[in-house]
């Protein structure tokens, strides 16, 4: 056990409101005196972000260039090159505000709820709602929404490591201050809201503990992509630089070609691309109720092939209904409900205190208010796995009353051998019925227990759920239950929604971490009577096996497998403590809103991969055409400033990446740096062998003058490096074989191409004139390319790196 951190001073008196809670008008009065409940979020200044993407190695470069320019008095590419830098500037900035709202619009999505009393009714409201004075209850799974006193309750269990570091629980009773931010691991209270929003010791301190999470693979390889690019960047500029000084060619002016050719080749912008994105996939995510809070897990849920979902609320409805339930000898149906009602607490809006409630409340009356007075209450404990409640009669009588996993109550009981068998049967009977168990007690007025019989709570298959499992089975996912009920059960459930009979009990798993237990992992097609960290440890199994392991869960002791999962998603109805440490939270009940969820992260993994294929081709295909040039035919094929114009034409297009129509992968898909750079090497070369030809025969069989082949390649670049993106976008497939691209892309492809034909044409920027009948050779050129560019493409790709 840890000592408490220092309480700092409440902001409320504890005794702020009534019994029957704060009213409306106090609420109001309260909120304009402390305001929200929640901490205050420093956010820089635009103007000082805007001024930010002037600052780095890429921008430094683009400025060196721009200050050559004006120091050799070359003021067109002096203003040229300052258009590059404000536009990288600006569409940096505008994109990174589009991909942070986004992410702020989910996070207010994911905040957490509180359950208050106000106006003498229990309701759940957001938690930054809160204001000192409020009566909240807090039970297990609950993230602590604002410092508080604890009041009605016995005690509970509270992991405060988010404020101290100390993983050790602290165990917490009436009188004692529960701390922002702290999870409850066991246990239920009433508590008086004392302190609020930066003012609770949470926000006094910030203390935010910030496990640093492992390198996930969409981060891995975007450092391979961008090693790959800067490398052959640095060697090629390099070797170009070199020979120009040994041909006692100007110094500034190779310097200045040499930096503006690596800002052109090296990819600044692909961590910007790639993180737009995963926010604009997430957006989509969010409108098919599911809530991203890692934008790194779409990626994961794209190559996820094993998903190891629980059953309550995911599997079957989560709308729990009372089957059938058994007594022994002596005792009525009427006091097997009763007894368990009174052990059940309302306000906790728990489905299987909820279902009890109900079937009393139609049996006799009001239970627990008509008759009874709960003197004490202790709720459900994973660890005793009962609840228990000392109730008075109306006859003064004071008894306990208990209901919990049979076996638990059993313990309470001391049953004895012909009981236990009795027990076992019905236990059992009910299982093959796919009815849970739920054991019910109660004291004698001799203070000892007594049995009185077992509920059988019945929580039916989704309708939708035999479709959808079978739809992620088509989808190369496969699906295992992990639930904590009975073999049985899971069998019986499992069998009603299409999923094999290999139902494994934590006793029949193989004891280590070895390849026996993960092949024997593989082989189940579910778990039954799984503790949590049973959960943890097939996960870890899984993953050891080489696969992307998706992970459901709803409460507390979820978490641990939830954060080591790939893809922890914290299902509909989710405690606070499940949401706070899964990648993705669903906001709808079953497995409809995770295959949604596997198809949308499919299209956009295919959207990022198809940017990186164009960027490594793009940047191959220049720099080796330029290097070739230079050294082989000491010739400048374009302009320091036709580059900086490629790079802005090239912007555009590249950001509408992110929006473009991509398929749904039939399996789960993984980066493959070596079928990437294979792609992108094959488009790059035919780029550089189609501008090879047409520079060739300009110089040499059509002896055009240097400005005019200059403007040539500048155009034949422009054109060709936009329909590499329609090339890249298809894969090992034909142009015409995927989706139409998006209109965005298409469209903004097309008007800088066209931006791009009339620069060529007129001369714009100081650049040669070409005139109409030259561009549309070099049109119909670049087309004629791009159709042999796809032959070769897919024929060259299905034999080095055909898909299975």
């Amino acid at each position: 056990m840890t000592g408490d951190p220092i309480i700092p001073d409440t902001t409320v008196a504890p005794d702020q409101g009534s019994s029957n809670g704060l009213t409306a008008p106090e609420v109001t009065g309260l909120r304009q005196q402390f305001g929200f409940n929640d901490l205050p979020v420093e956010k820089k200044h635009p103007v000082l972000k805007f001024l930010s993407y002037f600052w780095g190695p890429i921008p430094w470069m683009i400025e060196a260039a721009a200050i050559l320019s004006a120091a050799i008095a070359n003021w067109e590419d002096f203003a040229v090159i300052l258009l590059l830098l404000m536009t990288n500037a600006v569409v940096g900035f505008l994109q990174e505000r589009k991909a942070e709202n986004a992410i702020e619009l989910l996070k207010k999505q994911l905040a957490p709820n509180a359950r208050v009393l106000r106006d003498g009714t229990w309701q759940e409201i957001p938690a930054r709602e809160l204001v000192p004075g409020d009566t909240v209850h807090i039970r297990l799974g609950d993230i602590v929404p604002a410092d508080a006193l604890l009041g009605n309750g016995k005690y509970l269990l509270l992991d405060e490591s988010a404020l101290t570091g100390e993983s050790l629980p602290v165990e917490k009773k009436p009188g004692d201050t529960v701390y922002s931010g702290s999870i409850v691991r066991q246990g239920e209270m009433d508590a008086k809201v004392t302190t609020t929003g930066g003012n609770t010791f949470f926000g006094r301190t910030a203390r935010l503990v910030q496990v640093k999470s492992p390198r996930s693979h969409f981060q891995a390889a975007i450092e391979r992509i961008g090693n790959y690019l800067i490398i052959l960047a640095v060697v090629l500029v390099s070797f170009i630089f070199i020979v120009a000084l040994i041909r006692s060619e100007s110094f500034v002016d190779t310097l200045q070609f040499a930096l503006i050719l690596v800002v052109a080749a090296i990819p600044a912008a692909l961590p910007a691309v790639m993180t737009v994105t995963l926010a604009v996939g997430a957006v989509s995510l969010a409108k098919k109720e599911a809530i991203v809070s890692r934008l790194s897990a779409i990626e994961e849920m794209a190559g996820m092939d094993i998903l190891c979902s629980d059953k309550t609320g995911t599997i079957t409805q989560n709308s729990i209904s009372i089957g059938e339930i058994r007594t022994f000898p002596g005792v009525s149906e009427q006091d097997v409900i009763i007894a368990a009602a009174l052990a059940s607490k309302k306000e906790s809006n728990d489905p299987i205190d909820m279902a009890i409630i109900k079937k009393a409340e139609s049996l006799s009356g009001e239970p627990g208010t008509q008759g009874y007075e709960v003197i004490d209450f202790v709720p459900f404990d994973p660890d005793s796995k009962y609840a228990k409640a000392k109730v008075r009669n109306a006859g003064g009588t004071v008894m306990e009353v208990a209901k919990g996993a049979p076996q638990a109550i059993a313990s309470l009981a001391g049953t004895e051998t012909v009981l236990a068998s009795t027990l076992d049967g019905w236990v059992t009977a009910f299982a093959e019925k796919g009815y849970r168990a739920l054991g019910v007690g109660r004291t004698r007025p001799d203070g000892t227990w007594q049995y009185l019989g077992l509920i059988g709570l019945f929580d039916p298959p989704r309708e939708d759920a035999a479709a959808t499992i079978a739809e992620a089975q088509k989808h190369g996912v496969n699906v295992k239950m992990v639930t904590g009920d009975h073999v049985a059960i899971a069998q019986e459930i499992a069998g009603k929604v299409g999923l094999g009979p290999n139902i494994l009990p934590r006793t029949a798993l193989t004891a280590g971490d070895g390849d026996e237990s993960r092949k024997q992992m593989e082989a189940a097609d579910g778990f039954a009577q799984v503790l949590p960290e049973d959960k943890f440890r097939i996960v870890k199994i899984l993953q050891a096996g080489n696969h992307i392991v998706g992970m459901t869960g709803d409460g507390v002791n979820d978490a641990p497998a939830l954060r080591e999962a790939d893809a922890g998603i914290a299902v509909a109805g989710a405690t606070d403590a499940a949401k706070s440490a899964a990648d993705i939270v669903l906001t709808k009940p079953g497995l409809s809103v995770i295959i949604d969820a596997i198809e949308r992260s499919r299209e956009i993994f295919r959207r990022m991969e198809n940017y990186a294929v164009y960027r490594i081709a793009e940047t191959v295909r220049v720099l080796i055409f330029l290097t070739l040039c230079i050294v082989l035919l000491d010739f400048y094929p374009v302009t320091a400033l036709m580059l900086v114009v490629l790079a802005i034409l090239n912007d555009l297009p590249i950001m509408m990446i992110a929006f473009d129509n991509a398929p749904v992968a039939a399996k789960p898909v993984r980066w493959q740096m070596n079928r990437i750079l294979t792609l992108a090497s094959i488009l790059g070369v035919l780029g550089v062998v189609s501008s090879f030809i047409l520079l060739w025969v300009a110089r040499e069989y059509f002896h055009l003058d240097a400005g005019v082949i200059q403007t040539l390649v500048f155009l034949k670049l422009a054109v060709a490096g936009h329909l590499t993106i329609y090339l890249a976008r298809t894969g090992q497939q034909h142009f015409w074989e995927r989706p139409l691209p998006a209109l965005s892309l298409f469209g903004t492809a097309e008007i800088t191409q066209l931006a791009a034909t009339l620069i060529a044409i007129f001369g714009v920027y100081v650049m040669t004139p070409i005139g109409w009948p030259l561009a549309l050779i070099v049109w119909g050129y670049a087309l004629a390319w791009f159709v042999i560019n796809d032959q070769v493409k897919v024929l060259l790709f299905r034999k080095i790196h055909p898909y299975s």
